[in-house]
């Protein structure tokens, strides 16, 4: 049996929202959704064929509306961050894995 220990500093808010990936070792974007994001991380959803692994740097881009986007000043959030974990044992009914991003500041 295993145990999991709760590492999270900030609550975490449930938001299904569209989400590309940037992964150097790969040289491209991988697009998945995220689940759930707080201040200084996310849980996203990508396609099992994705090659990444914890402890690969990457780039995550959250798109935004139009109007957003003019509100904002730009179309895309971008964060960088640093992968701690990837379940892929509990792949979901999609194909899809579960990959834990530490953004870095």
């Amino acid at each position: 049996m295993e145990t999991l220990v709760e590492q999270r500093r900030d609550v975490r808010a449930a938001l299904a929202w569209p989400v590309s990936v940037w992964l150097p070792e790969a040289n491209r974007f991988f697009n998945g959704r995220s689940a759930n994001i707080s201040r200084t991380g996310a849980f996203v959803t990508l396609p099992i064929t994705t090659p990444v692994r914890a402890g690969h740097i990457v780039e995550m881009n959250f798109p935004r509306t139009r109007t957003l986007a003019q509100e904002k000043g730009g179309f895309a959030r971008i964060k960088m961050g640093k992968v701690v974990r990837v379940e892929r044992g509990n792949m979901l009914k999609d194909g899809s894995i579960g990959v834990a991003v530490q953004f870095e500041y």
